[in-house]
């Protein structure tokens, strides 16, 4: 499996030990790190994992290896190889597939409620999962639909949260791999956002929240990810 992990901050939390326990092999490139390179091809892979990062689809002039991505999703489709994007991840997806990425009506950073679409409800992803539950979020681009695609969620303030094209290109505008030490992390890291976005104290109130939803999340995280690994075991 390749891991693109856009910075070192943004890692791939609870999907890492839930895919090695089923013996995948994770090959992990942090982009942000001295050195670090995206192979030219996918030989040899058998899936593809785009994930978040502060920047947008659109500032390949500054992360030049963007492009690179956007030619490794055109390859893992036209291979048809099991991919999963979230956050970034998810917009680069729906860039490679056509799709405009433009600024949501307004960010969303923190817990928001999902809600899963008729055919979210079907999808073999959200397979077990309530019709709407928490996610965690932090962005403030959203995408469009690519032509094609299966509309699977939607929150309140933004509409496309995740899309599918198939049964194994999943694009995801939350993110699934959050655990506890990732939250607290960005919001040390992202202070002055969190700031911006929440007011005095909002750091605290995020961590009293995430304290609150976990143990429910961690439900519905799970099942999510044995539903993933469902979906690379059929393929």
């Amino acid at each position: 499996m390749l891991v693109v992990q856009n910075v070192a901050i943004e890692g791939p939390g609870l999907l890492q030990p839930a895919m090695e326990k089923e013996g995948w092999q994770l090959d992990i490139r942090v982009m942000d790190q001295p050195g670090t390179h995206l192979p030219a091809s996918l030989d040899g892979y058998g899936t593809l994992v785009i994930l978040g990062g502060p920047m947008n689809v659109y500032e390949e002039e500054s992360y030049p290896y963007l492009r690179q991505v956007d030619q490794l999703i055109k390859e893992a489709i036209q291979k048809s190889l099991p991919v999963l994007g979230i956050c970034l991840g998810g917009q680069l997806i729906a860039r490679a597939l056509g799709a405009p990425v433009v600024r949501n009506p307004v960010p969303e950073i923190g817990w928001y409620k999902l809600r899963l679409t008729a055919d979210g409800l079907k999808s073999p992803l959200f397979a077990g999962l309530p019709a709407e539950f928490f996610v965690f979020q932090w962005h403030d681009d959203t995408f469009a639909l690519p032509p094609g695609v299966s509309h699977l969620a939607a929150s309140e303030d933004c509409i496309n949260q995740a899309f599918s094209l198939g049964r194994h290109i999943f694009a995801l505008q939350f993110h699934r791999e959050i655990n506890p030490e990732i939250i607290n992390t960005w919001a040390e890291a992202y202070a002055d956002e969190l700031e911006e976005y929440g007011g005095p104290g909002a750091a605290g109130r995020l961590m009293q929240e995430t304290a609150a939803i976990w143990e429910e999340y961690r439900q519905v995280a799970g099942q999510f990810l044995t539903n993933w690994m469902a979906i690379l075991s059929r393929h």
